[in-house]
């Protein structure tokens, strides 16, 4: 079943996807402007989900956040629960006062954060799809905002269960984590021109060993990790997603010169561009792969 909210400026979008047999997401739908976020929760037993081409375990009664930008496709859809919105309708980077999601379960670390839940994190969940149904069933006139309100409340109960379960403790110390988030954020606004630490330190008004020093308290990843896990992630998505060149790739993600960026992918890929592009030429990107 699918459950849709759209603003009455047409523009704002909520979503709830119970059990759909076709639930999935692909790159090619970004070009007609469907960018939201989700968060998938898989109700029934472990199995597995493709995001960017790249099989992970989703166990069961666990809870994944994914990117706008990320294409994913389910092993068994009709076990998934999962939230859609758009920025029109809950924009997480404007509100980060409110959730405190921004560069941490969105723009994060990591491609993939699954959050396992306990029973009784189970039972909250439950009854929070509970009450989004009914107001999705709603014909009040604040029908949108209190799905608003419901969604605040999916996102801050996600964000700290994935503190407790990422970080270790739930109440990190929130200045330097804080910044981890900001820098995370700002290479996702800057990863295709800027690609070194000192950049981002300047734009946070840091040193780049106080930001080197804040990693190592919160994240598995330095920051030049970060930073080049971000562009290696973009380019598989454009070999994988369309039909640009080595050199159209290369350009848009901020080397000038072709054998330097294939020598970077060589590196943390062990293989060419090339050798990729070759792979999966001819591939569809509105066709689902196993």
């Amino acid at each position: 079943m699918k459950y849709c909210f759209t603003h009455t400026d047409g523009h704002g979008k909520i979503l709830l996807h119970k059990h759909e047999h076709d639930f999935r997401q692909q790159f090619y739908e970004q070009k007609k402007g469907f960018t939201f976020h989700t968060i998938a929760w898989n109700t029934g037993a472990s199995q597995l989900i493709y995001i960017d081409e790249v099989a992970y375990l989703f166990e069961a009664a666990a809870v994944l956040p994914i990117m706008f930008n990320q294409s994913f496709r389910f092993e068994r859809p009709e076990d998934i629960v999962a939230w859609q919105f758009n920025r029109e309708f809950y924009c997480i980077v404007n509100h980060d006062a409110e959730v405190g999601c921004v560069g941490f379960i969105f723009f994060g670390p990591s491609p993939t954060m699954f959050i396992k839940l306990e029973p009784a994190d189970t039972a909250i969940y439950e009854n929070l799809l509970s009450v989004f149904e009914e107001e999705f069933a709603s014909e009040e006139d604040i029908k949108g905002e209190m799905l608003r309100m419901l969604l605040v409340q999916l996102i801050i109960k996600t964000t700290r269960l994935a503190k407790k379960q990422y970080l270790g403790n739930p109440e990190p110390a929130e200045d330097k984590f804080n910044l981890i988030r900001q820098f995370n954020l700002q290479v996702e606004i800057h990863f295709r021109e800027q690609h070194q630490v000192q950049f981002y330190a300047g734009l946070l008004n840091k040193s780049p060993k106080t930001i080197s020093n804040y990693f190592a308290l919160y994240s598995r990843k330095s920051p030049l990790q970060f930073i080049h896990d971000r562009i290696i992630m973009e380019a598989r998505r454009l070999f994988y997603y369309t039909e640009k060149s080595v050199k159209e790739i290369a350009e848009e993600l901020g080397f000038e010169e072709i054998s330097h960026f294939s020598k970077f992918f060589k590196k943390y890929t062990a293989q060419s561009p090339s050798q990729l592009r070759s792979r999966v030429s001819g591939r569809d990107p509105g066709k689902i792969y196993q």
